[in-house]
């Protein structure tokens, strides 16, 4: 595991920042969100320190997905046989990187957050689409063989 001293996120991996810890696995570490959105809001970091997705091995990847999977499931708090929090089933997964993209921790974390079907603007992940209409099919089609011929 790679860490860095001035990391908020490797801070709280290592336990010198205490946390709302939902789960660990040897690559990952998941708690609650201190700023959340939406009830059940919480977050999920490689224990290895990268700034960006593109900065993580692969093979620090693995426990990602399932974790935030394993998480989305658990926002579905139960009474009995009724959902208690409506809308519970619904939710983000959301990973930015760099400040543009508004990442705020330089650690790469992924963000899930319920998203209760009545919210609409008032709780969870509010975002806009910016469909760039002034991108042409043969623009598109000059971004695809770029991006191909890197893969």
């Amino acid at each position: 595991m790679t860490s860095l001293a001035s990391c908020i996120f490797c801070k709280i991996i290592k336990g010198e920042i205490p946390s709302m810890k939902l789960l660990e696995t040897d690559t990952v570490f998941a708690f609650m969100d201190i700023g959340p959105i939406a009830r059940g809001h919480c977050l999920v970091i490689p224990k290895h320190h990268a700034a960006k997705l593109t900065d993580l091995p692969d093979d620090q990847m693995a426990d990602i997905l399932p974790a935030c999977k394993k998480l989305a499931a658990a926002t579905r708090w139960w009474h009995g046989v009724d959902i208690v929090i409506q809308g519970s089933e619904n939710y983000n997964i959301l990973q930015n990187n760099g400040r543009p993209a508004h990442q705020v921790v330089d650690h790469v974390h992924f963000h899930v957050i319920p998203k209760p079907a009545d919210a609409s603007d008032k709780e969870g992940l509010v975002i806009g689409w910016p469909t760039q209409k002034d991108l042409s099919k043969d623009d598109i089609a000059k971004i695809f063989e770029n991006m191909k011929s890197k893969l």
